[in-house]
């Protein structure tokens, strides 16, 4: 008989950023308290699942997500570069034209292939660690459910790749809120379906609660 695996990808909770910029990989940005009340809600919805294995981001934000539920299952998480945000050239900075990054005509140039993208990461290099990892969870967790705890754009390429999407995408139109889990079944070693909820839905910021449009 086939197994089945569940592997769940969580967005960290909301984050401490009073100053609005795109903080990135950049260390020091912790989860507000309304972020931690949305990893204890998280924690809470998950609790009766079969969860055996635990991944985290080495930032603080997806580790201090990861309390509570490590909390729940007894588990130690294991800390795994591979599901860690993508690097962006914009950290540090607000991302608009004008009061932010974009005012510069210089930064402009970073803009120039969205397709890649040129201002950071690949999507194909961070579709390939991102399934590397899950692949690895679904390894260790086979026959049971793993939970990884990571960041918006990491979590949503990889769906995209899997669903076959293209990359190029509307970033507003991502389905990947703060504390949301996108969950992939696997028969085997293949994905049969992907799953995706809101556990935390009614602590998001108002702006936030809105259903998905599909992607770019």
């Amino acid at each position: 008989m086939t197994e089945t695996t569940v592997v769940h990808l969580m967005r960290h909770g909301e984050v401490h950023n009073p100053t609005g910029v795109l903080y990135g990989r950049i260390p020091g940005y912790h989860l507000s308290e309304l972020g931690r009340q949305m990893a204890e809600r998280v924690a809470e919805h998950v609790k009766g699942r079969d969860i055996v294995h635990l991944v985290c981001s080495p930032l603080e934000r997806a580790q201090e997500t990861m309390e509570p539920i490590a909390k729940v299952f007894g588990i130690t998480p294991d800390i795994d570069e591979r599901v860690i945000e993508a690097a962006n050239l914009f950290e540090g900075k607000k991302f608009g034209v004008g009061d932010g990054a974009l005012k510069n005509p210089s930064a402009w140039w970073l803009l120039r292939n969205p397709w890649k993208p040129s201002w950071g990461e690949p999507y194909q290099q961070l579709v390939r660690r991102m399934r590397d990892a899950v692949e690895t969870a679904r390894e260790k967790a086979a026959g049971h459910e793993a939970l990884i705890v990571s960041h918006q754009l990491p979590i949503w390429v990889v769906r995209s790749a899997i669903e076959g999407r293209r990359m190029l995408h509307d970033p507003r139109k991502r389905q990947c809120s703060l504390a949301s889990l996108t969950s992939f079944t696997f028969h085997g070693d293949q994905i049969v379906s992907v799953g995706y909820s809101e556990p935390a839905k009614d602590l998001l910021p108002v702006k936030d609660q809105k259903k998905f449009v599909g992607g770019a």
